[in-house]
């Protein structure tokens, strides 16, 4: 390419901001010495348009409500939205694009969740930013119908979402697509940079089918802008239509071109995941019409114009502000719900709320599975916590998940609090998220534990973010009985645990499930997993055991013998087994203590004193007890102790038989304890 094609439909000034994007872009990378400068050059006359003439936010208060999302799914092209966010306004400047993947430095090689620099969403993993946008778009219908009156749009903003090749062609994408057109989100806007290149080549190697009927089969409006990328003439139409169109969410199919301008990089594969290299930048700079010498160059009058986005944004929030403050005059009650669920605030006392489940029921001793358990404490709290929105990957009557009289969120009714997610357990995953972090919302999502291997990249892109997503999942473990070795999870809860910042949470009967809900329900630092039974388990008798009001502390003694001289550690539907087992060594005089460990996380944050009361450092002789592999119970059995647990893959078979035939019984178990005390 030896000439610059202008852009159509903006003025100069416009074309050199959109310039100094390209070539932020593509010095940062080089600086860095690694990154994606294609992108961002292909796609900064679409990002501009749309952040300059459309996009509606604040960048003196990135975390103003009613400001649109913006997501930029192929994280891999972060330097545009850097470049962006440092020409708007937000607390981002020349050294942090000079710093780019640099340790500490606020532009990581992807963008990392931090509204208040303006990035609404971790992306790189492709697929999971555009089906965040969907859990958006969902919170933003929910919102605008339960707060909304006549002349008060106080909840009115949309989702834009930017996305590659690569984002469509993951599965997630396909899932929440599907069920975005089923909803139909019109509050959602995709804007697909079609530009036909990929890391192995172009993308004809391996995606040839037609993208624009695929999403029209999906229910979306589709708008296609062909060309090169600059006729923003045709980018805006499309985008005014996108904003007006009602019924559908939108996809915009803009054919733009990889690394545009560059002589020899554009349109190829080597623009997409290493730099330019310090001639070629030089070469298209000189084509550009800018100092081929210059880098990090801003031209005198870009930031002049690009910052013009902090007045007119807060212009738009003190215009909102009004909009709110006769809103609050008119309607007291809803505007307090509003800003206390905008800072997390519980209005309800949820121990006045929480069910008490008794040890014996019709004068027979009581037993519930803790997926039923989970079901209970859910018909009590839900009705009156309105934000929280739940929901199941077509597993319901499984997962014990809908709570009494709650409507379904459909496209007739978005006063509905339950999503029925279909089997989409990865998109369900990503949607979860992105109505967790939209802003006054929460959500919970269910499916079987097997199935969390479906869900992984979801879940660990929310851990990595600390998104506060609540995962459910039932049917825990071999008792799940028949349904075989498919639907047994062996390795998940090590899988599960191995993840940063997710707290994985396994109650042990009833009323620690119970009181699992009521600490999940307070605590937003990040993910939770709570893990629950098919099988019912006996519930405790509080009087008898330290109660369940010790599940925050991660673990805690159950029942002990003075000076114990062994202690079973068991968490879930193993805490029985290891009672049973505590009985039986106590009948031959053999000191013992139970300890039920619902949540190691937790129990890691404890202070020291307070681990080595519940696992006195001299007592070596311990069993683990769970239906599970035995990694990781190293740490807390150490070189002396015995696991009871699993070595294999499950059966299909009763739960019971399952139990006896792995040897998961208080016999094993007691037979563990005195060969330990024997050692």
């Amino acid at each position: 390419m030896s000439e610059p094609v202008r852009v159509k439909g903006l003025t100069g000034l416009d074309e050199l901001c959109i310039d100094t994007i390209r070539f932020l872009a593509a010095d940062a990378v080089q600086k860095a010495k690694s990154g994606h400068p294609g992108m961002p050059m292909g796609l900064a006359p679409a990002a501009y348009t749309l952040w300059m003439r459309h996009l509606k936010f604040n960048p003196a208060n990135p975390k103003w409500f009613n400001r649109d999302r913006f997501i930029l799914s192929g994280g891999h092209g972060c330097m545009l939205l850097y470049s962006l966010l440092f020409l708007t306004g937000y607390d981002m400047s020349l050294d942090d694009l000079k710093n780019f993947r640099q340790w500490g430095s606020k532009t990581p090689g992807h963008p990392e969740y931090h509204p208040d620099l303006g990035i609404e969403a971790t992306t790189g993993p492709l697929g999971q930013g555009i089906s965040n946008a969907v859990g958006m778009a969902i919170a933003q219908k929910y919102l605008a119908n339960y707060f909304n009156r006549e002349g008060f749009p106080v909840v009115d903003y949309k989702i834009y979402v930017a996305c590659g090749d690569g984002d469509l062609e993951e599965g997630i994408s396909s899932e929440t697509s599907s069920l975005a057109g089923h909803l139909v989100l019109d509050n959602l806007i995709v804007i697909y940079d079609d530009n036909h290149i990929s890391i192995d080549g172009p993308t004809e190697l391996s995606f040839t089918e037609d993208r624009a009927k695929r999403y029209k089969a999906y229910g979306w409006n589709v708008i296609e802008v062909p060309g090169d990328g600059n006729d923003m003439a045709a980018f805006e139409k499309a985008l005014k239509k996108a904003k007006r169109t009602k019924g559908k969410p939108t996809l915009i199919k803009l054919r733009t071109h990889i690394a545009f301008g560059a002589p020899t990089k554009h349109d190829t594969a080597e623009a997409h995941g290493a730099p330019l290299g310090e001639d070629e930048i030089k070469a298209t700079k000189k084509i550009f019409g800018w100092d081929p010498q210059m880098s990090f160059n801003v031209p005198e009058h870009v930031l002049p114009n690009t910052r013009t986005a902090i007045d007119r944004g807060k212009k738009a929030e003190a215009k909102w502000n009004h909009l709110f403050k006769k809103y609050a005059e008119a309607y007291r009650e809803l505007a307090q719900q509003f800003q206390d669920a905008l800072v997390g605030k519980i209005t309800v006392d949820i121990d006045s709320l929480l069910p008490k489940f008794d040890p014996v029921k019709d004068g027979k001793p009581n037993a519930v599975s803790t997926r039923s358990a989970s079901g209970k404490t859910l018909d009590a709290l839900m009705p009156k916590m309105p934000f929280i929105l739940g929901g199941s990957a077509d597993l319901t009557p499984s997962n014990n998940t809908r709570w009494k009289d709650v409507k379904d969120f459909q496209p007739n009714s978005r006063d509905g609090r339950y999503i029925r997610f279909g089997v989409r357990e990865h998109g369900m995953g990503a949607i979860l998220s992105g109505i967790s972090i939209n802003g006054l919302t929460r959500a919970f999502g269910g499916t079987f534990l097997t199935f969390s291997d479906y869900m992984r990249g979801a879940v660990r892109v929310s851990a990595i973010a600390k998104y506060p997503t609540i995962f459910v999942w039932t049917h825990d473990s071999i008792g799940v009985g028949e349904d075989g070795p498919t639907h047994q999870p062996v390795e998940h809860f090590a899988a599960l645990r191995a993840i940063p910042n997710m707290l994985v949470i396994r109650p042990a009967d009833a009323n620690e499930t119970a009181q699992a809900w009521k600490f999940i329900l307070q605590y937003n630092a990040g993910p939770v997993a709570l893990l629950l039974t098919r099988q019912n388990l006996p519930v405790f008798d509080q009087a008898k055991y330290a109660p369940a009001t010790n599940l925050p502390k991660g673990a805690y003694t159950l029942i002990s013998g003075a000076q114990p001289e062994v202690l079973l550690l068991a968490t879930g539907s193993e805490v029985a087994i290891a009672i049973d087992a505590y009985n039986k060594l106590a009948a031959e005089g053999i000191k013992t203590r139970v300890v039920s460990m619902p949540c190691w996380e937790l129990f890691e944050k404890q202070s020291q004193d307070y681990r080595d009361s519940v696992l006195p450092p001299i007592v070596k002789a311990r069993v683990g007890v769970e239906a599970a592999v035995e990694l990781g119970w190293h740490k807390w059995l150490g070189i002396d102790g015995a696991f009871v647990g699993m070595h294999s893959f499950g059966h299909s078979a009763p739960y019971k038989v399952c139990f006896e035939k792995f040897g998961i019984t208080a016999d094993a178990v007691v037979s563990a304890a005195k060969n330990v005390l024997g050692r």
